[in-house]
């Protein structure tokens, strides 16, 4: 067994079905003992891409997912993908290649201080030197990557380590001869030395597992929740990504949360997590709300740039916060109640003591919140009727006849400045894990990588990429990967030739368009240049018979791509936030 089928052995037991990867001559061994082991091997056309596929299989799934890239500019081009995933707390395990053990620092085919640059952006890290050393570190990082907040762990793979003990013996050693010099003979001696001990032992696996304390709130910290809920006259529940961490128990938190049925809004993964038409779910003024509430319980959500630090929610409020992160539980403002506890194992055991709130007390602030949203949903249809539409396509109507049209399984991958931005106003995912975006880090180009992953998980589903145009371009390429690899998903390019959340306050403010001006490109063509299909729409009929080509064509096994044309609106104006 060589290095790269002993980490095909890890990959197996850990229960990994998909590793992602850009071929490199570093890693061959664990790409072809993968695949030799029955995990599927998807080869994508940027290491970015790679990495953000095992970031959504790792989002939806709960197991950690994996990648692996070749050393130096492999590992170089995995960073964006790497720190998004950190700030995401997604569990991923990157696998490096690296320089042969013996030529480490002496100028080898792209050798360089690869776990100095890595370090920082990710939770663990560790650098295998001998053979023996793979399987147990291998397990570790497993381990690492999910225990506590996750996030992504790096291991380091010399070459040599990855191939066959012999054949690495006829890489580095040579036979001394009589005739051989005395350097000669004390250099043969020293690699012959180097290669017993990276090979020694390797027959012995040994790994033990370590225990760590589990997340846990306390009967103390419970009951004074239960306390400050009951005397709540408007209460506001804001979930976030941080309780999603346990996808597949994600069916009990919606059952949690309907329990509770505290006024509830949803960001990031959370999303959709109690359908499309829940009573208890609000969508729109949320800043409005938790600034009124007198309670505001925040689930797995940080007080950063997206609640202004803290300054939404009221003075006076009293604030629960739990959270994995004890970073991210005193963010900006120290909540009157801190718990460190997996937000959804609290929020499931808080629903067990529901018979005890009085929720009818809630009655007049439910009402106030519902007047809201129907007053916001009524000027969002009046919007959809402001622009003509011999410019372009009103980006409000395109995404109400979008969201008509979603399927139950539909998955959303948002990956996008202003366009997708319009579309998570209108956009009502139909269940548990259907929407993926970069999260806090804001990423740009997570659409090929994450459609990948999530059609992966979901070969059944529906899988919907919302591209601005700027954005698109980061992934276009990974067409190819779709057609190679048979992933038929639909991607849907707002196309108003303009970095638009950029270029809308930099006009005003600056009075200059000066980097934000892009080309009206036919995007549609770089489907069909990969072998997949797509229409360029400039109307929203045309729009809609795209959306029906679309749907025929990925039964068929066809990617497909949108490519509309979009005329300027206003509806995001203002928005742009630090």
């Amino acid at each position: 067994m060589n290095g790269g089928e002993i980490v095909a052995r890890v990959l197996k037991e850990e229960h990994v079905k998909f590793l992602f990867t850009l071929c490199g001559g570093h890693i061959s061994p664990i790409l072809v003992g993968a695949k030799r082991a029955g995990i599927r091997v998807v080869d994508t056309r940027h290491e970015c891409n790679a990495v953000f596929a095992a970031d959504a299989v790792a989002r939806l799934t709960g197991i950690p997912g994996v990648t692996a890239v070749t050393a130096g500019p492999g590992i170089t081009n995995s960073i964006t993908a790497i720190h998004n995933a950190l700030m995401a707390q997604s569990p991923l395990v990157l696998l490096g290649g690296a320089a042969p053990t013996l030529l480490k620092g002496r100028g080898a085919l792209q050798d360089i201080d690869q776990m100095s640059l890595v370090k920082p952006t990710v939770k663990w890290a560790a650098a295998v030197r001998k053979e023996r050393e793979i399987y147990p570190v291998l397990k570790r990082a497993f381990q690492e990557s999910k225990a506590g907040v996750p996030g992504p762990v790096f291991v380091e793979l010399p070459v040599d380590l990855l191939y066959d003990e012999s054949l690495v013996r006829d890489w580095y050693v040579k036979a001394s001869s009589a005739k051989a010099s005395l350097t000669e003979r004390i250099t043969s001696w020293y690699i012959n030395r180097h290669v017993e001990k990276m090979f020694s032992g390797v027959d012995n696996f040994a790994f033990t597992k370590k225990t760590k304390q589990p997340l846990s709130y306390t009967s103390s910290q419970l009951g004074k929740s239960i306390g400050i809920i009951n005397s709540a006259r408007q209460p506001v529940l804001l979930v976030g990504s941080g309780a999603l961490m346990n996808p597949t128990e994600a069916p009990q938190l919606a059952a949690a949360l309907s329990k509770l049925n505290i006024p509830t809004y949803l960001s990031g993964m959370a999303r959709g997590l109690l359908g499309e038409n829940s009573a208890q779910q609000y969508r729109h003024h949320r800043k409005e709300a938790l600034r009124e509430a007198d309670v505001v319980i925040l689930a797995g959500v940080p007080c950063d740039f997206r609640l202004d630090y803290g300054r939404h929610i009221g003075r006076k409020t009293k604030l629960l916060s739990v959270n994995r992160s004890a970073t991210d539980l005193t963010k900006n403002r120290k909540p009157d109640v801190g718990i460190l506890a997996d937000p959804m194992d609290f929020l499931i055991g808080l629903a067990n003591h529901a018979h005890s709130f009085k929720s009818d007390g809630w009655a007049d602030w439910k009402m106030k919140l519902n007047e809201r949203e129907k007053d916001r949903e009524l000027k969002i249809n009046e919007e959809a009727q402001l622009i003509d539409e011999t410019q372009g396509i009103n980006p409000v109507k395109l995404f109400i006849d979008l969201n008509n049209k979603l399927s139950p399984d539909a998955v959303i991958i948002a990956d996008g400045g202003d366009f997708v931005g319009t579309s998570s106003y209108i956009i009502k995912p139909r269940r548990p894990l259907s929407w993926l975006d970069p999260g806090v880090f804001g990423t740009l180009g997570i659409g090929g990588g994450f459609a990948l992953g999530a059609k992966l998980v979901y070969p059944e589903a529906d899988v919907f990429i919302l591209y601005g145009d700027g954005s698109s371009a980061y992934s276009l390429m990974e067409f190819d990967t779709f057609v190679r690899h048979g992933i038929p998903v639909t991607a849907i390019i707002g196309n108003d030739a303009s970095w638009s959340q950029i270029a809308r306050d930099q006009i005003e403010i600056l009075k200059d368009d000066c980097g934000t001006v892009l080309a009206s490109s036919q995007y549609e063509l770089v489907a069909k240049a990969f072998g997949a299909a797509g229409r360029k729409v400039n109307n929203i009929e045309d729009f809609n018979l795209a959306l029906n080509e679309a749907q025929a064509s990925v039964k068929q096994g066809i990617p497909y791509i949108i490519n509309a044309v979009l005329a300027k609106s206003a509806f995001r104006k203002g928005s742009l936030s630090m």
